[in-house]
């Protein structure tokens, strides 16, 4: 369950991502990148 959830966190932060190409602000980078992280987290271990 941990391995689904870290995929769909990690699914979401990348697709935030696109949110990149709009003028983005500290915090949403800052959420793009904790999203990513935690989710890498999950996944892997």
């Amino acid at each position: 369950m941990k391995r689904v959830c870290g995929l769909m966190i990690f699914c979401f932060g990348a697709g935030m991502a696109v949110l990149l190409f709009i003028p983005a602000t500290i915090l949403t980078v800052c959420f793009i990148v904790g999203c990513l992280v935690v989710g890498y987290n999950l996944f892997c271990y």
